[in-house]
């Protein structure tokens, strides 16, 4: 995981490790982060699926109740077909 802070907003990019270990990456860097607007990059994966993305529910969950920012970013899944989670 490749943590990248500008200001408020921390920038999460995906190194070289599954979805599964990137999200308890996260989970465990949350208390450094949980203050700002998040920014997951996922564009470097070749295949991702919506249950790769739905790892992310419960750290996203969690940041949005704070009021904060949870956007995952990848142009290989297309979130209009899928549902709102």
């Amino acid at each position: 995981m490749i943590l990248d802070q500008d200001g408020n907003i921390s920038i999460i990019t995906q190194e070289k490790t599954t979805i599964v270990e990137l999200v308890k990456n996260v989970q465990d860097s949350y208390l450094k982060i949980k203050n700002d607007n998040i920014i997951v990059n996922l564009s470097s994966l070749n295949k991702l699926s919506l249950q790769d993305i739905l790892e992310f529910s419960e750290v996203s969950f969690t940041h949005k109740k704070s009021k904060h920012y949870f956007v995952i970013v990848t142009d290989k899944e297309d979130m209009d077909k899928n549902n709102d989670e």
